[in-house]
């Protein structure tokens, strides 16, 4: 639901952008302010509430990765934690869309702050989890690299959308090796 939500709500936003709209040129979150999008503004923001929502019960589904080594589970508990704020975090940059520019510019530096954190400590607890797919702990790594990037070099929106949509492609990978059959 996540990935539905969020791309959903996105493209339909993006439809509705009153001229062109481009990775190069523009922020996600120009999606979300009225003045430059009056007819979609309200769908990318709503977008991001029900997008962290859905991402609620994503990160309390990783209670399925706890195991009896101890470190681990602590590890994994803190991820959920951590996914939990980013989530809450990602409602509140719909409830403060540019509209409202020094708490959207804070809720999005906390989301991106903690999906960094999200997807460092997922990694590093589940990596050697012996159930865990490797290459989708090397893709996050790659993934919190991006974001680390965003974080640190922020004058460029290309990088805002690599980082949101690789992180998408992360919580699918995931989601896919949390729900996959064990043998």
């Amino acid at each position: 639901m996540v990935i539905i939500f969020y791309c959903a709500f996105t493209f339909t936003s993006i439809a509705l952008f009153p001229t062109a709209f481009s990775p190069i040129d523009n922020w996600l979150s120009d999606l979300g302010n009225s003045t430059f999008s009056p007819r979609g503004a309200v769908f990318y923001n709503v977008g991001c509430i029900l997008t962290g929502l859905a991402l609620m019960p994503f990160f309390a589904g990783l209670y399925k990765w706890y195991t009896n080594e101890r470190l681990r589970k602590v590890m994994i508990m803190v991820t959920q934690a951590a996914g939990l704020f980013s989530g809450f975090a990602l409602i509140m940059i719909g409830v403060f869309s540019e509209d409202s520019m020094a708490q959207h510019v804070f809720w999005s530096d906390v989301f991106f702050a903690f999906n960094l954190i999200v997807l460092i400590l997922a990694n590093v607890s589940l990596m050697t989890h012996p159930k865990f797919l490797r290459p989708i702990a090397y893709y996050g790594f790659i993934v919190a690299l991006i974001n680390l990037l965003f974080v640190v070099a922020s004058n460029t929106p290309v990088l805002e959308w690599f980082t949101v949509f690789t992180a998408l492609g992360y919580v699918a990978l995931l989601s896919y090796n949390t729900l996959r059959p064990r043998a």
